[in-house]
């Protein structure tokens, strides 16, 4: 299981951050969210079959999302 704080509670300041910190930070966020789509998908195996199709639809759209993240970031890497 997760063994990370999830305190979410950070400022979103509206100035633009710089390319490399917007590089590292899609690659974080990435990382994260590949990590706590693995974490549903174990959880998945220990519920019930209807809470499971649940979990499991979340990591599909976890994983959708991704695949939104790796496109993005690939085109950030060309500039």
């Amino acid at each position: 299981m997760c063994e990370h704080s999830h305190d979410h509670d950070h400022e979103h300041p509206h100035d633009h951050a710089s390319p490399e910190e917007t590089l590292a930070l899609l690659t974080y966020m990435l990382g994260h969210n590949r990590h706590h789509a693995q974490e549903l998908h174990e959880l998945a195996h220990g519920v019930e079959p209807d809470v499971a199709d649940l979990l499991h639809e979340a990591v599909d759209a976890y994983e959708e999302g991704n695949a939104r993240l790796e496109e993005a970031l690939a085109l950030l890497k060309e500039v």
